[in-house]
């Protein structure tokens, strides 16, 4: 495979026709039967691959270019799911507006060429892959959810219900409930998750304000999970930021081993 054809099969596991703004192709790439995939891999883990013989570098997380720096975008998918579930488009907007624009702020502190300029020099093909391999865990998520409550179901049942996905289980952290108590209804749930990064505060408030019950992010700020607090409406559970990425990853790594290709992780929980 060629690092094109890498990136289109993530986008259609992924349900995706074309590729967000935070994946990219950073090297180009062909004949590629042998790959070091890392949630985050820059210099380092570029040099690695070059010692130990592999054909490409895939990283989980942006590592440069416009995939840093047009990685806000990603964000306002947070308004999509957010729309599937009746919330008006108009209040979706408003709860992206604030993050989204500290999130266009933040990209121009980044070096985006700097690891790059390592896999050219290394002529090492070289990409990352993010939103596609979130949106395949958000659905695994969501369908183990739903295969396993019903509408009496309790806090502490969506908790059971996903750790019986393997990452979950194999993971150093563990699934926490961190607003809201195990025996409170669960009601409608959210996955919360494929959108570049958390909703925070904004957004989960105003899930709980239509009506969800729980929310899944994979992972939350201090801050805002106190600003939740204080609210004290709703039930907001916490999946693990590592665990919750391998959910989305191990999928497509299968998918590459049934077309010959050899993987080697790093930083990802086994499947």
């Amino acid at each position: 495979m060629n690092t094109e054809e890498i990136m289109r099969l993530s986008l259609k596991l992924a349900g995706l026709e074309t590729v967000p703004e935070d994946s990219t192709i950073y090297v180009d790439g062909d004949n590629i039967r042998k790959i070091l995939f890392c949630i985050d891999a820059g210099a380092p883990e570029l040099l690695l691959a070059k010692q130990l013989g592999y054909d490409a570098v895939i990283a989980h997380h942006p590592s440069g270019r416009t995939a840093v720096i047009d990685f806000f975008h990603v964000f306002e998918r947070h308004v999509q799911q957010m729309v599937a579930v009746v919330i008006p488009c108009e209040e979706a907007e408003k709860a992206v507006e604030k993050k989204l624009q500290d999130l266009e702020v933040e990209a121009h502190t980044r070096n985006y060429v700097h690891a790059i300029d390592v896999a050219k020099l290394l002529r090492m093909p070289y990409m990352n892959i993010h939103t596609p391999l979130d949106e395949i865990g958000r659905r695994i998520m969501s369908e183990q959810i739903d295969s396993k409550i019903g509408k009496n179901s309790k806090v502490r049942d969506i908790v059971d219900a996903l750790n019986e996905l393997t990452e979950f289980k194999n993971a150093v952290t563990k699934v926490k409930i961190r607003l809201g108590k195990a025996d409170n209804p669960a009601g409608k749930v959210v996955v919360s998750h494929g959108a570049g990064t958390n909703g925070g505060y904004e957004i989960a408030k105003t899930y709980f304000k239509h009506g969800i019950g729980t929310v899944i992010y994979i992972h939350i700020s201090i801050g805002d999970l106190e600003r939740l607090k204080a609210d004290g409406i709703g039930n907001l559970i916490i999946t693990g930021h590592i665990a919750s990425d391998s959910v989305g990853i191990n999928p497509f790594i299968k998918e590459l081993e049934k077309k010959d290709i050899s993987v080697t992780t790093i930083g990802v929980v086994p499947s």
